[in-house]
C-alpha cells in the first residue's frame, strides 16, 4: 500500500508550542504509511521546518475564524472551494485542522468526501449555542489535555465525552535528553559556567507571565546574588503582544537588580540547549492549556517550578518532578526555585524522576501511535464504504 496523503491545515505560521508539537508528531508518523502535507496562510518558521523534511507545503491566504464564527456563513467562504480543489488535486485522503481553520477545512473535506479531524488546544474554545451542531460533525476530535477537554465540553457537556480523545502532546526524548550541552548558551549570554541559572521559555504574551518571572527573579537575586536568569522566545502575534514585549524588556533594562542578571535571548530553535544551560526551568503563566516546555524540561532531567492552572497539574507530579504554585504569585515561585538552587541532590533526584515520568507517559511514540490508530480507523472505514458503494 502506498503512503496516504494527509493534509494538516493551520492558521499559525510561527513555532509556538502547538506548532512544535505538530512537527514532532508528524516527524514520528510512519513515512511508509503517511505523506504529510501542510497548508498555511503564509510562509514562516513552521513552513520552513516542514519543507526541510521534504514534505509538500501549500499556501493560501485566509483569516482564521474567531470564537464567534457562524458555521452557516463561514463554511461558504471562497477559501472552502480552494481547499477542496487542493484536496482533489493532491489526492488528499484525510484532513487535520486547528480550531481557527476548522470551518473551512471541515467544509472542504465534506465536499471532497474525506474524513476531517482536529485538535483542540484551548478550553476557551467552548462552543457557543449556535456552534454546537457544527462541532459534532468532525470525524474525530482530539484535546491536548483533560483540562482542555473538560473546558471545551462544558458543564453539562454539549456532546458525549467519549467523542473527544485526550491526546497529550509527546516529547522527542532523543532531542530532549539528560546531559544536553548548554555551555554555548551560557557563553553567548556571558553567564559564568558555575552560576545558578533559572530559565523561562515562552512567547511574548501577557498570559505567559514574564512580569511574574521578573518579580520572581528579583526575589531570588536578593537572596542569591550570583544567580542568573534566561528567557527564550519571541513569536509575537499581535500589536498587543509587541507592546507587552516592549514593556517587559524596558522593565528589565531599568531594573538595577535585573539589568546584569536577566538575559533575554530572543527566539531559539535549540530550546533543549537553553534547558541544558539551566538548573531550574520555570513556567510563570496565568494558565497553560498543556505546558509543553514543562514536559520538555522534565525530559532533559531538569526540575520545573510551574503555575498549576490547566495542563501543568496533569503533567507535573508536585514534589516529585517539580513544584506547582498558584498563578500570579512570584514569591511562591521564588521560594520553590531557591529550594532547588540550594540543593543539588534534590535537583538531581527530581530531574531523574521527571525524565522517567516523561518516558512512561509523554514520549512522542505514544502520541503517534494513538493518532495513527485513529487515522487508520477512519481511512479504512472510508475504503470499506467506498468498496461497498
Amino acid at each position: 500500500m502506498s503512503a496516504r496523503d494527509i493534509l494538516f491545515v493551520t492558521t499559525y505560521t510561527g513555532l509556538g508550542g502547538g506548532e512544535t508539537s505538530l512537527l514532532t508528531l508528524v516527524e514520528h508518523l510512519d513515512p511508509a504509511r503517511y505523506l504529510p502535507h501542510l497548508l498555511v496562510p503564509a510562509a514562516g518558521q513552521l513552513s520552513e521546518r516542514w519543507s526541510a523534511n521534504v514534505w509538500p507545503t501549500h499556501f493560501m491566504q485566509w483569516r482564521g475564524a474567531s470564537v464567534y464564527f457562524v458555521p452557516a456563513l463561514w463554511t461558504r467562504f471562497p477559501i472552502v472551494r480552494r481547499i477542496e480543489a487542493l484536496i482533489r488535486e493532491q489526492q488528499i485522503q484525510l484532513v487535520h485542522s486547528d480550531y481557527h481553520s476548522l470551518p473551512f477545512a471541515l467544509a472542504a473535506a465534506k465536499r471532497a468526501g474525506i474524513p476531517c479531524v482536529w485538535t483542540c488546544w484551548g478550553w476557551w474554545f467552548h462552543p457557543k449555542a449556535w456552534q454546537r451542531g457544527f462541532f459534532r460533525q468532525p470525524d474525530a476530535t482530539f484535546a491536548a489535555s483533560w483540562a482542555i477537554k473538560d473546558g471545551f465540553l462544558g458543564n453539562p457537556p454539549f456532546m458525549a465525552s467519549d467523542a473527544i480523545q485526550v491526546l497529550p502532546p509527546g516529547v522527542d526524548t532523543e532531542r530532549f535528553h539528560p546531559g544536553v550541552d548548554g555551555i554555548r548558551v551560557r557563553f553567548e549570554a556571558n553567564i559564568p559556567q558555575d552560576a545558578p541559572v533559572v530559565a523561562l521559555i515562552a512567547r511574548f504574551q501577557d498570559v505567559k507571565g514574564h512580569d511574574v518571572f521578573q518579580d520572581m527573579a528579583r526575589h531570588v537575586a536578593l537572596q542569591m546574588p550570583g544567580a542568573h536568569f534566561i528567557v527564550a522566545g519571541e513569536n509575537t502575534q499581535t500589536s498587543a503582544d509587541n507592546a507587552y514585549k516592549q514593556r517587559i524588556l524596558e522593565s528589565a533594562r531599568e531594573d538595577p537588580i535585573l539589568r546584569d542578571r536577566l538575559h533575554y535571548l530572543g527566539f531559539r530553535a535549540d530550546a533543549e540547549r537553553v534547558m541544558g544551560a539551566a538548573d531550574v526551568v520555570v513556567c510563570s503563566s496565568d494558565f497553560e492549556s498543556y505546558g509543553m516546555v514543562n514536559v520538555e524540561a522534565m525530559a532533559c532531567a531538569r526540575p520545573v517550578v510551574s503555575t498549576r492552572r490547566g495542563g501543568p497539574s496533569e503533567t507535573i507530579v508536585d514534589g516529585e518532578t517539580g513544584y506547582l504554585v498558584d498563578p500570579r504569585d512570584p514569591e511562591a515561585l521564588a521560594r520553590q526555585v531557591l529550594i532547588l538552587l540550594r540543593d543539588a541532590d534534590l535537583r538531581a533526584r527530581m530531574g531523574a524522576a521527571g525524565r522517567a515520568h516523561v518516558e512512561s507517559h509523554f514520549a512522542v511514540g505514544r502520541m503517534a501511535d494513538q493518532f495513527s490508530q485513529t487515522l487508520d480507523g477512519l481511512l479504512n472505514a472510508r475504503s470499506t464504504s467506498a468498496g461497498q458503494g
